[in-house]
């Protein structure tokens, strides 16, 4: 009796952020605290109901055809999904299929490993140094893949076109994937580079400089060869995979790059001046080129700063994870937000 069990897939799933149910200071899941651009909102208002009972493009044209024409490209060589980790987990499932292990950092973006785990793909993770920087001639080796953030989460550093490219060179016969989750706030994309090296896929998100994570949109650059293997796993796996009001409101918010503009700049205005007070209260903080702050206290821990504050009901997020373990991932807020962070720092402090 019971034997069924043997053969359920078992996984340790990755964790979120904690969502509370109740009004707080929300500074754990990196959202954007602006509203999304007010063309979405009359794109909404002119939304056809009625679409909604039929099947929505399962090719996705008119946002692929959007982004395209933002970044100068071609509609072939973009692939979108309900998030950068429906891309991500896609390319997984395309692209690392070797003997070989994929490569990434051991400090970066946990859901990784998870994937890693689930598609039982052989993976191995390569140290980052004492400053939480990748090195490239780590990755001087055979592979099965690599994959990291850039800027990297939760670290929040940055490396130049200058570092990726060294790994591409370095790594010819196997997909390099750049996630690009937090460009926008102050890095520089590698998404040119897409023209140049063959086995370059950059993803990226609408989540955070676009304000739309409620509306799970992520897409993913690279040459029409590797799109195509992405869209041949997606149409295997799930042909109608955006759904109608994702693709219109994607759209629109990728037309309006004004506001764009606009909100992205605020929030970088906004970390660096918070930068400062933190480290007026004896934080230090990594050189952040994301929407988020990675700060560590010289005189209290971190998880008891944690913790006060969440009794404040503000919430920031804390990884009970070796070599990061002392360390709290803070995400830009409104001024006033943040403001109200300072002000119960320097009480609990």
């Amino acid at each position: 009796m019971g034997n069924f069990r043997d053969n359920i897939r078992k996984v340790v799933p990755y964790v979120p952020g904690e969502q509370p149910k109740r009004k707080v200071i929300k500074l754990n899941t990196n959202e954007n605290p602006y509203s999304p651009s007010n063309k979405v909102m009359k794109a909404m208002d002119s939304f056809e109901w009625d679409s909604l009972r039929r099947y929505p493009d399962p090719d996705c044209i008119v946002l692929r055809k959007a982004i395209a024409d933002y970044y100068g490209l071609d509609t072939e060589n973009i692939f979108v999904g309900v998030g950068s980790d429906d891309v991500i987990a896609t390319s997984f499932l395309t692209f690392f299929n070797s003997e070989n292990p994929l490569l990434f950092p051991d400090i970066t973006y946990s859901f990784y490993s998870v994937w890693a785990d689930l598609y039982n793909i052989k993976y191995e993770k390569v140290p980052v140094d004492k400053d939480f920087r990748i090195h490239a001639e780590d990755y001087y080796r055979e592979n099965g893949g690599v994959i990291f953030p850039n800027p990297n989460a939760p670290t929040a550093i940055c490396e130049p076109l200058e570092f990726i490219e060294d790994i591409l060179k370095n790594n010819t016969d196997s997909v390099v994937i750049v996630d690009e989750a937090y460009i926008d706030f102050g890095g520089k994309s590698a998404i040119e580079l897409t023209k140049k090296y063959e086995n370059l896929l950059v993803v990226q998100t609408f989540s955070k400089s676009r304000s739309m994570a409620g509306m799970r949109i992520g897409f993913a650059i690279g040459n029409k060869e590797l799109i195509d293997a992405m869209n041949d796993v997606k149409f295997s796996i799930n042909s109608y995979t955006m759904n109608q009001t994702s693709l219109v409101m994607g759209v629109a918010s990728i037309q309006d790059d004004e506001y764009f503009k606009e909100t992205t700049s605020k929030i970088i205005a906004t970390r660096e001046r918070i930068k400062k007070e933190l480290e007026a209260l004896s934080f230090e903080c990594t050189d952040s080129k994301t929407n988020f702050l990675f700060a560590t206290n010289k005189n209290k821990s971190a998880r008891e700063i944690f913790e006060e504050l969440k009794k404040r009901d503000i919430f920031v997020r804390y990884f009970n994870q070796p070599g990061i373990d002392n360390y709290l991932r803070i995400t830009i807020g409104t001024d006033e937000e943040m403001d109200k962070l300072i002000k119960e720092l320097k009480d609990i402090l």
